[in-house]
């Protein structure tokens, strides 16, 4: 089954090594076989416009035929996300705890792992209404690292959530929400995409359970993302990579990660490799050596199909050149 046939598909790989030219190009070859994609972009630095020569923007924005773009911000969403945390927490807490309550935002808003919490609720919400509007939704991400945290985050909020109640030391039933939603103090909640254990609200006041119920949807919602994103007839993640030591590296034990996580991978695109007829000592000797990273790339990630795509004289920009690449990686198999 072609690639594009997926639902949601998420490159990744280390920064610089071409996963925007990659992605926009898939997109464009899934949109150019009647498949109506959606191309958005996880990284902050948001390459994605420059790639296309134009503005994008954190609202669904046509850029060709058959295909939608869209820019998320992580600072504006960890705002976003914050607020509507702190709003609902205040509908739920008396008056005399707004301080704390605000205080424990203001703590959130740095801690680690806070961007991640409100850039995977965005996406996960994304996955969600995307799949009802278009046929495809590629997903241009961060570097690797990023990536992986993305992938495997610990339930941060339940953290901070647990601080807040315990701060209320006349809050027994918010105590009794907490057990209910963080068993063991939250320690065994090592990630969002785990089965929520069934929970209980029978006997909890309506101030309790609005807050059960809230952070219950949370976990529900990732738990969809979760049997979305495993589910390997809809979902599939292609890793870019040069033929150089330190991309292999970081790729190995991203693939490695991944694969513990039960992601299914759908192959490695070997970007920028010396076209054959390349000249020069110079040149020469470069592919010596990256023949040898070629090897290690099959060696290491056999099991993995590879799709190779080759320098260019130029870059590749704007809906052209894009074009082209999308038709290099026909060629390639994808």
């Amino acid at each position: 089954m072609p690639l594009t046939d997926k639902r949601v598909l998420l490159v990744g790989g280390k920064g610089g090594v071409g996963k925007t030219t990659v992605s926009s190009a898939l997109a464009l070859l899934a949109a150019s076989r009647g498949k109506r994609c959606l191309l958005v972009s996880t990284d902050p630095a948001h390459s994605l416009a420059d790639a296309f020569g134009r503005e994008i923007g954190d609202n669904i924005t046509r850029l060709a035929p058959n295909l939608d773009g869209l820019e998320l911000d992580p600072d504006r969403e960890v705002e976003q996300h914050l607020q509507k945390v702190l709003t609902q927490l205040k509908r739920f807490t008396r008056p005399e705890m707004y301080g704390e309550v605000e205080r424990q935002i203001r703590l959130t808003r740095q801690s680690p792992g806070a961007q991640e919490a409100a850039l995977l609720e965005r996406i996960a919400r994304v996955i969600e209404e995307g799949m009802q509007s278009h046929d495809l939704i590629v997903f241009d991400t961060a570097p690797t690292g990023h990536t992986l945290r993305l992938l495997s985050l610990p339930e941060a909020m339940a953290a901070w959530t647990q601080g807040l109640l315990r701060s209320n030391k006349r809050s027994e039933k918010l105590g009794e929400v907490l057990g209910h939603l963080t068993p063991k103090a939250g320690r065994d909640i090592d990630n969002p995409f785990e089965d929520p254990r069934e929970h209980e609200t029978a006997g909890l006041d309506d101030r309790s359970k609005a807050i059960t119920e809230t952070l219950l949807a949370r976990q529900r919602l990732f738990q969809r993302t979760r049997r979305v994103l495993t589910d390997a007839e809809q979902s599939a993640l292609l890793f870019v990579l040069t033929p150089e030591k330190l991309p292999i590296l970081e790729t190995g034990r991203a693939v490695a990660a991944l694969k513990a996580e039960k992601l299914p991978l759908a192959g490695l695109v070997v970007n920028r490799i010396l076209p054959d007829d390349a000249d020069g000592d110079f040149l020469a000797r470069r592919r010596e050596l990256e023949q040898t990273h070629l090897a290690e790339i099959a060696r290491l990630f056999a099991d993995l199909p590879r799709y190779p795509l080759y320098l260019q004289p130029t870059d590749i920009q704007g809906l052209a050149g894009l074009g082209e690449m999308a038709a290099r990686l026909e060629r390639a198999g994808l």
